[in-house]
């Protein structure tokens, strides 16, 4: 029995919740699956894993033993990435996870880049604006905006991304061009709210040295970035979103940003990973081009 790999089976197996996910997720045949945690669990001696018809959970004993895992696989990676050519020339496969705006706006369109450059990684993507369990669901790295809400994560901060206020043409055509703050009175918004955490989000502005919360009439909620935009290109109310996710609906003339002159509270945008993913050499290459890729000007991040 290959113990590293018995051992880089199971903590899969932990991290999926099934035999079957962990099997294709190594792109390995079931039955092998079976067999390796037969022999593993056969070798130490203690159960590893309870299995129900729904669900694989590991036992008191295979949690202990999942930690240590957890720590040797990274040791080992990082211990062949040192004295071996991968180095330099890191492969495998990588799963990270980002808003659809993110992924779809700035980071795809510049993949080629980081694919040339590490042509042997093999990048699986994930766009969501739902909370990712970066455990269970095998994800190596995650970009969100906002607070870093999870603080057993590894938070790598890339940018601060400028946001502005904006309207439809139809909707400012009916209600008016607010010129100031005590305008907004007369105005709606349409709300946001967070699927991580149910918060709901108004209006912001930096007013001095204040941040000045404002909380308009509303008749749409919305918890999905692209849901947001669409309602307010039909005309429900103001948003206040990042720059770069307006840009081509200002060109179109889809939307028009107003209160220019109003500061709005930045947004930080952070790549998140977990403890024992940070010595992985795949996942620091990718989060040292992000940091890279965010410093490029043009990118409509900054203004």
């Amino acid at each position: 029995m290959d113990r590293f790999n018995a051992m880089r089976v199971f903590t899969r197996i932990v991290e999926l919740g099934g035999f079957a996910k962990a099997a294709d997720s190594l792109q390995m045949p079931r039955a092998s699956v079976t067999v390796l945690i037969k022999q593993l669990e056969a070798y130490l001696g203690v159960q590893l894993l309870q299995r129900t018809t729904r669900q694989v959970s590991p036992t008191l004993d295979g949690a202990a033993y999942y930690q240590r895992c957890v720590r040797l696989l990274a040791d080992l990676e990082e211990t062949e990435a040192v004295f071996s050519t991968r180095r330099q020339d890191p492969r495998g496969t990588l799963n990270v996870d980002m808003p659809s705006g993110i992924g779809r706006c700035i980071v795809i369109p510049a993949l080629p880049t980081f694919t040339a450059r590490y042509p042997r990684i093999e990048l699986e993507i994930g766009l969501n604006d739902r909370p990712v369990d970066l455990i269970r669901e095998g994800v190596d790295c995650v970009l969100r905006g906002g607070p870093a809400l999870d603080e057993s994560l590894v938070a790598r901060p890339l940018v601060m991304l400028e946001q502005v206020t904006l309207a439809s043409p139809a909707y400012l055509a009916r209600m008016g061009v607010p010129e100031c703050v005590e305008d907004l009175m007369h105005h709606q918004m349409v709300e946001y709210v967070s699927s991580t955490t149910g918060k709901r989000y108004g209006l912001e502005f930096e007013v001095g040295t204040e941040l000045r919360p404002i909380n308009l009439a509303k008749s749409v909620s919305v918890n999905s970035a692209d849901g947001y935009f669409a309602a307010c290109e039909a005309g429900y109310g103001l948003i206040q979103a990042p720059h770069y996710h307006a840009l081509r609906q200002l060109a179109e003339g889809r939307l028009v940003e107003v209160l220019p002159r109003l500061t709005v509270p930045a947004m930080a945008l952070t790549a998140l990973y977990p403890p024992h993913r940070q010595l992985s050499l795949r996942v620091r290459v990718f989060v040292d081009w992000l940091v890279e890729l965010c410093a490029t000007p043009g990118l409509g991040l900054r203004r």
